[in-house]
């Protein structure tokens, strides 16, 4: 669902109505004649409509996490903002750069809309920006020939979506930008399933064998992983992030049903 398309389209309407009145139907009520509900409604909920659209359009927008690819750093059932302004601003719905600010770094937590199906927004860490080469073998992680540091951390255990497994990973403290971020890896399974690799665009800028692979980031584009390693649909497996699909940083949880001391914790 397009809550942006529905959004302004529901301003439309609403700002339709506002205007109409204004312009005509107010000059032809009478003297303390209510306003007719049909009027009344969509002229009230207009500033109410206009406000959110703004908010969300251009500054800040609230997402819900909705696997485990981003554990530990984002649980299952996290609510999230996420800056929409940080990265530039953008044309709502057509997505459309209108100013350029910042451009998205190493390490940044990013939304997305998911390239194969832009309708889906997607959240994974930026680890390759335009110019990068980025490899990653036998659980580890190389950017333009530099070994990314790595601590080790206690072991991370957690339930499985849906709660049926219980699995223990090995947790590594990792460095790709400023501040630091922990990851998560089963040491037995492969760096990269290569039987789940899609055909992709400048998928001629990769190459994968059995202990991972090596990809070059193409100009306006961006590589992206999840901090559960090896649960994790990214751009391993359908590729470069697009500049233009680019929604936002994100960058608090604002709430958590089942684990309050999550609410304000910042998203590094």
């Amino acid at each position: 669902m397009n809550f942006a398309l529905i959004m302004l389209l529901l301003l439309v309407f609403t700002g339709g109505f506002w205007l109409l009145d204004k312009l005509v139907l107010r000059k032809r009520r009478g003297e303390g004649e209510p306003m007719p509900w049909w009027v009344e409604y969509p002229v009230s909920f207009f500033p109410v409509i206009l406000v959110v659209f703004m908010l969300r359009s251009f500054l800040v927008e609230p997402f819900k996490i909705p696997s485990g690819s981003m554990i530990p750093t984002l649980l299952v059932g996290d609510y999230i903002l996420v800056n929409k302004f940080t990265y530039g601003i953008r044309l709502p719905v057509a997505n459309r750069k209108l100013v350029q600010m910042n451009d998205p770094k190493r390490g940044d937590v990013m939304v997305f809309r998911f390239p194969e199906n832009p309708s889906l927004d997607y959240i994974k860490r930026v680890v390759g920006v335009p110019g990068d080469v980025v490899e990653y073998r036998n659980k580890r992680l190389t950017v333009n020939s530099q070994l990314v540091d790595v601590e080790t951390e206690p072991d991370y255990s957690y339930l499985e979506s849906g709660g049926l497994n219980f699995i223990t990973t090995k947790r590594y403290r990792e460095k790709l930008g400023d501040a630091g971020h922990s990851t998560i890896v089963n040491l037995d399974a492969p760096s990269v399933q290569l039987a789940g690799v899609h055909s992709f665009p400048h998928r001629e800028n990769c190459e994968y064998n059995e202990d991972g692979f090596r990809c070059k980031v193409p100009a306006g584009h961006y590589f992206m992983m999840g901090d559960n390693r090896d649960s994790s649909s990214d751009s391993r497996y359908w590729g470069f992030v697009p500049d233009e699909n680019i929604v936002g940083k994100a960058f608090l949880i604002w709430w958590n049903f089942g684990q309050f001391g999550r609410i304000g914790t910042p998203i590094k």
